[in-house]
C-alpha cells in the first residue's frame, strides 16, 4: 500500500485545493483529512458520514462537589490556575486544566475524578471519488498529533477493507507536532509552497523535517507566475538539496471559482493552464510514487 502526504509550510498555499483534484485524477484511492485542527477536504468533496468514532485522549480533573470539603489542598498545588474557588467549595475550569493529575493526587477525600473526555470525533465517510476518512477536534482540545495518526491508521485499514493500494492523506501545515504525525512512514511526501519569501522559508523547513525522518519528498509550487524570481529560487533549492520539482502551478481564478461550487479544480475547469499543469503535477506524482517502496510501520505507533 503506498501513501502519499500533501503538506505544507503554512496554511494557505492550495494544499487541499491540490489534494481534492489528485482525489479526482487518482479514480480510486482512500482520501484522509490529517488537518484535524482545521480540516476542510470535506468542503470540496461533501462526503457522507457513515461511522463516527469517538476520540479520547488526555485527561481532565473535575470535582465532584457532593464529597468536596473545602480545605483548598487542590488550589494550592495546581500551576495552571484551572482551580477556582466560588463561595467554600472549589470548581476546574476543563480549558485550563492540563491534566497533570496533581490535584488528584494530594486531595484529602478524593473528591476529583480524573476521566478522559471526548476530545473529538473520527469519521468515516463516502465522497464521489472515493472513501475517506476524516476528524473534527473539540473546542480548545489538544493531543492533535494523536487523532492524525488515528486517521491514517483508520484509512490504511479501509484501504485493505476494499483492496485499494493508494492514499492519499491531506496533511497538516506547518512542521509541529501534527505534521510530524502526518509524515512519519509515508511513501511519498509532497511539499506545496508559494514563491514568497516566506513560501521559501517555511519550504526549508518541511524539507528539514522530512530529511530527518527519511521521507521521499517532492515540491510542487502554487501561483509561480505571481513572482517568477522567486519561484525560480525555490526551485534552485530543491535541486540543489536533492528534492525532485513535481511542478509549478500559475494562478488562475479559476480554482476560487472551482471552491465556490464545492468542487476540485480539474472537475471545474475543461482547460486553462493551472488545470493542465496540475494534471501534469499528479502524473508526475503518481510516477514517482510507482518506483517506491510501500509506507512504513504503522503510523499509530508514530503518533506525537
Amino acid at each position: 500500500m503506498k501513501e502519499l502526504v500533501v503538506i505544507s509550510g503554512k496554511g494557505g498555499t492550495g494544499k487541499t485545493s491540490l489534494v481534492a483534484s489528485f482525489a479526482a485524477l487518482a479514480a480510486g484511492a482512500v482520501l484522509a483529512d490529517c488537518d484535524v485542527d482545521a480540516a476542510d477536504l470535506h468542503l470540496l468533496l461533501s462526503p457522507d458520514v457513515r461511522e463516527t468514532e469517538e476520540f479520547r485522549s488526555g485527561r481532565t480533573a473535575s470535582i465532584r462537589q457532593g464529597d468536596c470539603i473545602g480545605c483548598g489542598a487542590c488550589l494550592a498545588r495546581c500551576r495552571f490556575e484551572a482551580v477556582i474557588r466560588y463561595e467554600h467549595l472549589f470548581r476546574i475550569d476543563p480549558f485550563a486544566c492540563e491534566g497533570c493529575g496533581v490535584c488528584v493526587r494530594f486531595c484529602p477525600t478524593r473528591a476529583i475524578d480524573f476521566d478522559r473526555p471526548v476530545a473529538g470525533h473520527c469519521f468515516r465517510s463516502e465522497t464521489r471519488f472515493g472513501p475517506m476518512v476524516h476528524a473534527r477536534l473539540g473546542i480548545a482540545e489538544e493531543n492533535s498529533g494523536k487523532l492524525v495518526s488515528l486517521v491514517r491508521k483508520r484509512a490504511r485499514e479501509l484501504a485493505g477493507e476494499r483492496g485499494l493500494d493508494t492514499v492519499i492523506v491531506d496533511g497538516s501545515p506547518g512542521i509541529g507536532c501534527p505534521v510530524i504525525a502526518s509524515i512519519s512512514g509515508a511513501s511519498l511526501v509532497v511539499a506545496v509552497t508559494e514563491p514568497t519569501l516566506s513560501g521559501r522559508h517555511d519550504l526549508d523547513r518541511v524539507l528539514q523535517l522530512a530529511e530527518h525522518f527519511k521521507v521521499p519528498l517532492m515540491a510542487a509550487i502554487n501561483k509561480s507566475d505571481l513572482n517568477p524570481e522567486m519561484a525560480a529560487a525555490i526551485g534552485a533549492d530543491c535541486r540543489e538539496r536533492g528534492v525532485g520539482i513535481a511542478g509549478e502551478i500559475p494562478y488562475d481564478t479559476a480554482v476560487t471559482r472551482a471552491q465556490m461550487e464545492a468542487a476540485s479544480l480539474v472537475e471545474f475547469a475543461d482547460s486553462g493552464r493551472a488545470r493542465e499543469a496540475t494534471v501534469a503535477v499528479w502524473e508526475r506524482v503518481r510516477q514517482r510514487l510507482s518506483e517506491l517502496e510501500p509506507g512504513g510501520p504503522d503510523p499509530e505507533s508514530k503518533g506525537a
